[in-house]
């Protein structure tokens, strides 16, 4: 990987010119390009082992000098479980279609604890590697997509604790865990398309930083982790999938609980929604993607 330096447009394309080649030397040409271009693409899987090391170095940044190590990859999902189980399982009573309350609050957190943190870690990831980015030319979109990939460390340790709970109470799957990596990758999908807008975003408006968190908590009551979606009118579920996470939670408990029929409208409008949060997110992030050397 060569390291050049793009202070004007930080999407500048890098292509070998022939005619400016001498025996034995390998000249690179830096053309500043216009719009979203299929190259962008192309890069990004060039730079794939860079990709591989961005993750990488996330993990070890994630849980360097801490006691716990990847221990919280577990303790973050268990611990709001043991919370949900008392408060909205014990005292608010709430229906959990028939599966243990703690059971049923887990399986949602998983998913819903991997999407909150490769959110806030995308959305940041451009400001917190402000020197990277405005000495060394890349394909800016692995810095978002980088949290992401990684995330899915901690939710596969997660995952497992989570079918070490069904084992416990005797609760098999039914055919329907065929789909779950599906759902896993719409969350995958929604968690990356959200990244790219709040990354891109982040470097305009600084104060992107304090707005994620409260959006996010404000999110997790507006998506059927404590609760089942049963509870929702079923006229309005459509309306509550444009919640990306209603689509995936309701897609995970039907996957691993052999639960009747999800809401299909619900989960269908939660697909909409995510490829369309996942194009415009990056259409968006390449379009002021040449502004983030000058900005940041």
């Amino acid at each position: 990987m060569k390291s050049l330096d793009a202070p004007h447009d930080s999407r500048a394309q890098y292509s070998h010119t022939a005619g400016l080649q001498t025996a034995g030397d390998d000249v690179t040409t830096v053309r500043a390009t216009d719009g979203v271009t299929v190259a962008v693409l192309g890069e990004a899987l060039k730079y794939r082992e860079l990709l591989g090391f961005l993750v990488w170095r996330d993990i070890k940044i994630r849980y360097k000098q801490t006691a716990l190590g990847g221990a919280w990859a577990i303790l973050q999902p268990l611990l709001s479980m043991a919370i949900f189980s008392v408060v909205f399982g014990r005292l608010a009573g709430l229906d959990s279609d028939g599966v243990p309350y703690p059971l049923f609050a887990y399986a949602a957190l998983v998913p819903w604890t991997y999407f909150s943190t490769a959110v806030s870690q995308a959305a940041s990831s451009l400001v917190d590697q402000e020197r990277l980015l405005t000495k060394v030319y890349f394909p800016r979109a692995l810095m978002p997509a980088a949290p992401v990939a990684g995330g899915l460390l901690d939710f596969a340790v997660a995952f497992a604790l989570l079918l070490l709970m069904q084992a416990f109470y005797g609760i098999t799957p039914g055919w329907g865990i065929v789909a779950l990596p599906c759902f896993l990758a719409l969350a995958v999908a929604a968690a990356l398309g959200i990244g790219f807008w709040l990354a891109a975003l982040n470097v305009e408006y600084r104060d992107v930083r304090y707005v994620v968190p409260f959006c996010l908590q404000a999110l997790l009551f507006a998506t059927p982790v404590a609760y089942s979606s049963s509870l929702v009118p079923e006229r309005w579920r459509p309306l509550f999938g444009l919640n990306p996470m209603a689509g995936v939670i309701e897609g995970f408990r039907w996957s691993l609980f052999d639960l009747p029929g999800p809401s299909w409208a619900m989960i269908a409008v939660s697909l909409a929604t995510t490829i369309g949060l996942l194009g415009s997110g990056y259409l968006y992030f390449a379009r002021m993607e040449r502004t983030f050397a000058d900005r940041i």
